[in-house]
């Protein structure tokens, strides 16, 4: 037994040697950008003294947006949300609702300013992080706050807990913007359902065994599906609606972008950022160049509300009354729009010019955006606002 204990003993020691301790700063930078997540970083950080004083340094960082906070409470969010759901329920509605849309989005956005507005009350990490500290604190804490705790980020990410715009169940509407010191571009894909082939070789209803090739002679609906735009999407309201889904992402593009503008002036390292929600409505994305525009050359605001003004547009749309997807899914009312300021040169739609547009959207939302561009071109301009 006596030869026993010493063994115990040593077995014990061991145990007690803290491997992570021998670990190279290098290395545990590494896993932290690798989690990028702020909560999962403010748990890291209350672990010991050491992973304290190196989240700071982690250059790759990811911002959940938990909720909204409204200084109007509850009840005018409701009603602004309601309000937003009513512009695009409304295809039908007189063309004086299209500038209503500029009232209707200013309530929600107010809202959302109070959620990256930055505050001069500096917060220590251990109040940002602690996931056991009162709800209410932590549902207060903005962007801004947490990420002047950072002080190397390349890479950020933010994703807000979903997009601004009310739509049907069935419709899609997805946007992408590139922003300088203001809209660089931006491409824009809606439908006015979605439909799901269960067998392909079936028709699905109201398809009427429709093509997309915008080569083929195929007849949809009765008329002749040669790329054009028929008639009757300019007297039932189609038109009106895809103006409105065009307004309505640009002011959302044009919101978030205005907000951003003290975290990209707070963080000079910064080289990527990109603001998207969680329903994958909308993207804003910034690269290192368009970023450092923005610092050197400030934005223009709108004296409306607190958005980046947008400046006169060159668009191109192109329609579809029943686009067939590879994967089975049938668009209806697939309508693409590319938007740039008028004051770039125009470009063939060529090479990349059309990757750009195409590149936007995920799959298969990419290859919809690869069959629209191939069929006729309609150009439109609009005036800044």
């Amino acid at each position: 037994m006596g030869s026993i204990l010493p063994d115990l003993g040593g077995k014990v020691n061991q145990e007690a040697i803290d491997h992570i301790d021998r670990l190279p700063d290098s290395l545990i930078l590494l896993i932290f950008n690798k989690i990028g997540d702020v909560k999962a970083l403010g748990k890291c950080c209350v672990v010991s003294k050491r992973f304290h004083s190196l989240v700071p340094q982690v250059d790759n960082v990811i911002v959940r947006v938990d909720c909204v906070i409204s200084d109007d409470g509850p009840s005018a969010t409701s009603s602004s949300t309601s309000a937003s759901l009513a512009v695009v329920h409304k295809p039908r509605c007189p063309i004086s609702a299209l500038f209503r849309i500029f009232s209707v989005f200013f309530k929600p956005l107010q809202s959302l300013s109070q959620l990256i507005a930055p505050s001069n009350r500096r917060l220590s990490l251990s109040e940002d992080f602690d996931g056991d500290s009162d709800q209410n604190s932590v549902t207060h804490h903005s962007p801004t706050q947490v990420l002047k705790n950072f002080n190397e980020i390349k890479f950020l990410r933010i994703e807000l807990p979903g997009g601004e715009l009310g739509l049907d169940d069935g419709v899609l509407l997805k946007w992408k913007a590139n922003f300088g010191s203001t809209l660089d571009n931006c491409a824009i894909l809606g439908a006015s359902s979605i439909v799901h082939i269960v067998n392909k070789n079936c028709e699905s209803p109201g398809t009427s065994g429709s093509n997309d090739n915008p080569n083929s002679n195929s007849t949809v609906a009765g008329e002749t599906d040669n790329g054009s735009i028929p008639e009757s999407f300019y007297t039932n309201g189609g038109l009106k609606l895809r103006v409105v889904w065009t307004i309505s992402s640009l002011i959302a593009a044009s919101a978030r972008h205005y907000l951003l503008q003290p975290i990209i002036e707070e963080h000079k390292t910064m080289e990527s950022l990109i603001l998207t929600d969680v329903d994958g409505q909308g993207v804003l994305s910034m690269n290192k160049e368009q970023l450092e525009e923005l610092r050197v050359k400030p934005l223009s605001a709108s004296s409306a509300s607190k958005r980046t003004l947008v400046p006169a547009l060159n668009m191109r749309l192109w329609y579809a009354q029943h686009l067939e997807l590879p994967n089975g899914v049938i668009l209806k009312g697939a309508t693409l729009v590319a938007v740039r300021p008028s004051d770039q040169p125009k470009k063939e739609l060529v090479g990349s010019e059309v990757n750009w547009i195409a590149s936007a959207f995920e799959e298969p939302f990419e290859t919809a955006a690869r069959m629209l561009v191939k069929r006729r071109t309609y150009c439109l301009e609009m005036n800044s606002f």
